[in-house]
């Protein structure tokens, strides 16, 4: 046999077509990662301005044409107004404008990104300086002393979205990506919903009890990550009844390399660039991550959106994984690897 025809045994036109996929999600992922978060910097950042009626909306004006935009500012009408709206995030800062002295007073919430809470602080600093005026910052929603950066929210979801797609693929890989029947994918379907009770909880009492890092309802907590986990874990295994094994890749494609550099995690959404912002709340990591905050430092607020996302990923992947289990029958190809090894097992 030449050393061509050991080639072609030892590397299947179908392993090599997955290793050239395996290494375009990889340059995706570095493309993806880099474009995000290597140049981070605030633009439309949602800011309140309260001031007087004679200087509102010249100040509005100077905001709106800071040079790159960083601030997309609106008037509101007194300091309680402004802190209800940073609780219920309709807006990440604001400043309150003393008429009576020459300090002004910063809003912000370290809760929903200390870096971007940080960023506001120092552009409404250099702003007064012109005006030989001095800034004081009151933080409306902090960070716990425990959350280095805000940072535990998106590190917390990271670990739900890692053991949705993992569960899911463990199940294609030990029992073919395609459940053989509709009971077989009611059961998978099963055993994903009882693992994402437990990742949930699991995770919930880490961040909580534990460690402390997070503060908030334990239960809200964990539903929202057994919600997450599902969510995860069922497109995952919609993907593998669509395309088989491939479905692994995809899934990474979606949580990892497009999900997670979008979530608004390491730096909040408002400093990523318009592509990543655009995508970010619409993807499983992005929607868990602002829910976490909410549920952390703003009182359980705006929520309905991110928790209606994560449901229709979920409702989704569940309804594909069952509609192509009574449409398509278990492929060879799709068989799990110990029933390829000799074992002859039977797909699940």
């Amino acid at each position: 046999m030449t050393f061509v025809d050991e080639v072609k045994n030892a590397v299947t036109p179908r392993a090599a077509l997955l290793v050239i996929g395996v290494l375009a999600l990889q340059l995706l992922f570095i493309a993806s990662y880099i474009g995000a978060l290597h140049k981070p910097k605030p633009t439309d950042v949602p800011f309140g301005v309260v001031a007087p009626q004679q200087v509102s909306a010249q100040l509005v004006t100077e905001l709106k044409n800071l040079p790159g935009g960083p601030l997309d500012p609106r008037t509101v009408t007194d300091a309680a107004t402004a802190r209800k709206q940073i609780l219920n995030r309709d807006i990440d800062g604001a400043v309150i404008v003393d008429p009576r002295g020459t300090t002004d007073t910063v809003l912000v919430a370290s809760g929903g990104g200390t870096i971007l809470a940080n960023s506001l602080t120092e552009i409404i600093t250099k702003v007064d300086l012109t005006q030989r005026r001095t800034v004081r910052s009151v933080d409306v929603a902090p960070a716990s002393s425990e959350d280095f950066d805000g940072l535990s929210s998106f590190y917390l979801v990271v670990g739900w979205c890692v053991g949705g797609y993992l569960c899911a693929s463990i199940l294609a890989i030990s029992a073919g990506s395609r459940p053989a029947n509709r009971q077989r994918a009611v059961i998978r379907t099963g055993v994903m919903a009882l693992y994402s009770i437990a990742g949930g909880i699991g995770g919930a009492i880490i961040i909580g009890p534990i460690l402390g890092a997070l503060p908030g309802s334990f239960w809200g907590m964990s539903g929202l990550g057994a919600l997450t986990v599902f969510a995860v874990g069922m497109i995952t295994l919609a993907l593998e009844a669509l395309t088989g094994i491939v479905g692994i890749g995809l899934a990474v494609l979606i949580v990892v390399v497009a999900g997670n550099p979008s979530a608004g995690g390491a730096f909040p959404l408002p400093m990523l660039p318009d592509f990543w912002r655009a995508i970010g709340p619409a993807l499983p990591p992005g929607a868990g991550t602002w829910v976490a905050r909410s549920i952390a430092y703003f009182k359980g607020n705006a929520v309905t959106g991110p928790l209606l996302v994560l449901s229709a990923w979920a409702v989704v992947g569940t309804v594909i994984t069952l509609l192509m289990a009574m449409r398509r029958k278990p492929d060879a190809a799709d068989a799990p690897l110990a029933g390829a090894a000799g074992g002859g097992s039977t797909p699940a």
